[in-house]
């Protein structure tokens, strides 16, 4: 193992870990289970839609001449000679003076060439007997109320191309030109483990000087957040030998193993050992607060490089960095184009914040509209700074990046990282 200096500043620290990270293998997915998947292969139109001449609205297929001059004080009608039902080719034709009822959809029937609404008739809307006649109160013109073959899309035509993160309305696009499935990156695999002998799951009694764990709760939300499979295997004692069998159990399974706590240079902090043993240890402490203590490390199982993240035990330095280094990693693995997603806002601060002497700080805070400004925003902190206190990392609704050495008057101009909707 080399040497690296004792701080690490962020940003190299960030290029290391992701450097020669790439998307994992490409897999078949069905489109029922495609949601959030990036694909990883172009999906061309087979079909053209609309495939057919149909109806934008429930009323009536006429011929657009025919009603040219109807006006509510003068209806003009016409014979009712059945309806065409969406699903349904027709089964007559609209002459002269005639019309068919038709549903949203369906099929125009021939010598039609319009759709007069339900509503600009005097036929009653919803289920009803077909009538024998109908009194159209609007004219309507040649077209009008129609969708044309090709309007949407063209056989042949590109529809989605690689990189594209599966959302609903794309998977919309794929069902309706008849793709059952697609070929998308595989999810990346996360296992997170908490590290402590302090440590109790949530709900069971606490004993004398214990606490629950929230780290492995927080980092597995977190991960699915991201895209991962995850899989939380629970709480290694402080001991080498409980860590390292922990471990390999997830290396053996994950593309990426998330660990809270015991990175310090505690007697009992045993990850920076056990990373070493399981692959390469690349880097240890950053030069950030929160989050300075960390370790990071590549093993191999089979064929596969297992990214290894020993992350500090404070609840709000796990947060911090697995947003600034293990999220980046996750969207790479995904086939995301970009590791770093979360909106930049400039903001402008309401009070002093302290910087911290040759780290990066990473403050949470709330963003909210600027009184000053119409399109601008405001920061304040989220509340208590230390990286032990939950309650204001919930509250906060983004994160801002003071370098090194600086302290921010009021009024100063920030760049935040948005973690969630201002309003939610």
């Amino acid at each position: 193992m080399t040497d690296l200096p004792d701080l690490l500043p962020l940003a190299e620290a960030q290029r290391r870990i992701l450097d020669g990270v790439a998307a994992l293998p490409a897999e078949l997915v069905a489109i029922a289970e495609a949601s959030g998947r990036v694909l990883a292969a172009p999906v061309d139109a087979a079909l053209t839609l609309p495939a057919w001449v149909n109806s934008a609205m429930d009323g009536f297929a006429v011929v657009a001449q025919d009603v040219a001059g109807a006006t509510a004080d003068a209806p003009v009608v016409l014979r009712v000679l059945g309806e065409v039902p969406a699903g349904r080719a027709p089964e007559l034709g609209v002459e002269p003076g005639t019309a068919l009822r038709i549903m949203t959809g369906a099929m125009m029937p021939p010598g039609a060439d319009a759709v007069v609404p339900v509503e600009q008739t005097d036929a009653p809307a919803g289920a009803s007997d077909i009538p024998a006649a109908v009194a159209v109160r609007a004219p309507v013109r040649k077209g009008d109320n129609l969708r044309f073959p090709g309007s949407d899309v063209r056989a042949g035509t590109r529809l989605l191309a690689p990189g594209r993160a599966c959302d609903a309305a794309a998977i919309a696009l794929l069902a309706a030109t008849g793709h059952e499935s697609v070929m998308a990156y595989r999810r990346p695999r996360v296992a997170v483990i908490s590290t402590g002998d302090e440590l109790v799951p949530p709900g069971s009694p606490l004993g004398p000087a214990q606490i629950h764990d929230s780290n492995s709760y927080a980092l597995a939300a977190q991960a699915a957040e991201a895209g991962a499979g995850v899989r939380r295997l629970g709480i290694a004692g402080d001991t080498l030998t409980a860590l390292l069998a922990m471990l390999r159990e997830a290396v053996a399974w994950a593309d990426v193993v998330v660990l809270s706590g015991g990175v310090s240079l505690g007697a009992h902090d045993h990850v920076k050992a056990a990373f070493a043993e399981l692959g390469s240890l690349s880097l240890w402490r950053v030069a950030i607060k929160p989050g300075r203590p960390f370790a990071y490390a590549r093993a191999t199982s089979g064929d596969r490089t297992v990214a290894l993240f020993g992350l500090p035990g404070n609840p709000v330095s796990v947060f911090v960095t697995f947003e600034l280094f293990v999220r980046p990693v996750l969207r790479l693995l995904e086939g995301r184009p970009s590791a770093y997603d979360r909106p930049v806002r400039t903001a402008r601060l309401v009070q002093p914040m302290r910087g911290s002497s040759g780290r990066h700080t990473i403050a949470r805070v709330i963003l909210a509209p600027d009184p000053e400004r119409p399109d601008g925003l405001v920061a304040r902190s989220s509340g208590g700074q230390d990286s032990f206190m939950l309650a204001s990392l919930s509250a906060a609704n983004a994160m801002i990046f003071i370098p090194p050495d600086v302290d921010l008057d009021a009024g100063a101009e920030v760049l935040a990282w948005e973690l969630r909707a201002r309003d939610s």
